[in-house]
């Protein structure tokens, strides 16, 4: 296991180098007006204490937009090593300073839908796998079908429109009661917050929950026509042990690895949802990095994401290693 483990680290590194030069390749061709002008516009922008010139220098000197494609990338990658991703150009802060500040909204926000996901997807998913082609069945298939169909923003529309504008419980927008901003502190801001990300965290389950509950019926079907689950029945165990005890846990062990590598994703945000319903995770902050040009953040979320998903797929190999004792890594 060690070993696997350890050629799977270093496999990830190399991943993670190429998808590093890909990810500075792509700033370099960005066309030389371009940084200019964002020059000229962090020079103008209250505050600031450099001039065009010095901004343009500054930036060309911290990516290596100076030099060559290769000694330019190697300038930017010794950077990253040490954590110094430059100032964020849209923020006007340290990008790794900002980036500390909105991540942990994020984090709650996917973890609250993660922990709801795997209460509703997979005991419904076990359910209409025991009562197949009951009506039970179909209607668990409707509503997976119907939420791995749905896009998000059409999602997040609905929920906006029923119980923020027709029934008035719940905010369109924000992280905070837009009156009370400032005002609250302690735990009267955590509820406040809380209230806000229900809509957010709704939208972000049932575009979930669609294909986790396809998923764990599959399997579960799989498991009870297994010879084993057939023997258990012979001997007249109860049904619901059949299932609860023998079905279930080797339904888990696919289940494990989909979960174990969708962890990392906890910490990715979701870019649509966040912007959608203005709160200010991740997701937001890039969004809003990408469209107005800030290459700092961008090129820092871009080489984060490919490092949560070669952390994902590492884990669910991992844990699918732990899991299921037939398998056996060479």
């Amino acid at each position: 296991m060690l070993k696997f483990i350890v050629k799977r680290l270093l496999l990830s590194v190399v991943i993670l180098f190429f998808s590093m030069f890909l990810i500075y390749l792509l700033m370099n061709n960005l066309p030389t007006s371009y940084v200019e002008r964002t020059a000229r516009e962090l020079a103008t922008q209250p505050g600031s204490q450099k001039s065009a010139q010095q901004w343009i220098e500054e930036l060309n000197k911290q990516y290596g937009l100076d030099k060559g494609v290769i000694p330019g990338f190697f300038t930017w990658l010794s950077h990253a090593i040490q954590g110094e991703f430059g100032e964020s150009w849209q923020w006007t802060v340290d990008v790794t300073e900002k980036f500390s500040e909105v991540i942990w909204y994020s984090f709650f926000l996917a973890l609250i839908a993660f922990i709801l996901e795997i209460v509703i997807a997979v005991p419904l998913g076990v359910l209409a796998a025991t009562k197949q082609y009951s009506v039970t069945d179909y209607t668990v298939t409707v509503i997976a079908l119907i939420g791995i169909s749905m896009p998000t923003f059409f999602v997040a529309t609905v929920l906006k429109y029923v119980f923020a504008a027709k029934l008035g419980w719940f905010e369109p927008f924000g992280m905070v009661t837009a009156r009370l901003a400032g005002k609250l502190t302690g735990f009267a801001w955590l509820l406040d917050v809380a209230w806000h990300f229900v809509l957010p965290a709704m939208t972000l389950t049932i575009i979930g929950i669609g294909s986790l509950m396809r998923y764990t019926r599959t399997n579960t079907l799989e498991v009870l026509n297994a010879d084993y689950i057939r023997t258990a029945r012979a001997k007249g165990l109860p049904e619901n042990k059949v299932i609860g005890y023998h079905a279930f846990r080797n339904t888990l062990i696919p289940l494990v690895t989909i979960l174990g590598g969708s962890l990392p994703g906890l910490f990715s945000g979701a870019l649509i949802t966040e912007t959608l319903f203005s709160i200010r995770g991740i997701g937001y902050t890039s969004y809003y990095s990408m469209i107005n040009g800030d290459i700092p953040f961008t090129m820092f979320y871009l080489a984060f994401s490919t490092i949560l998903t070669l952390l994902g797929t590492l884990i669910a190999d991992i844990l699918y290693a732990v899991v299921d004792p037939r398998v056996r890594v060479n």
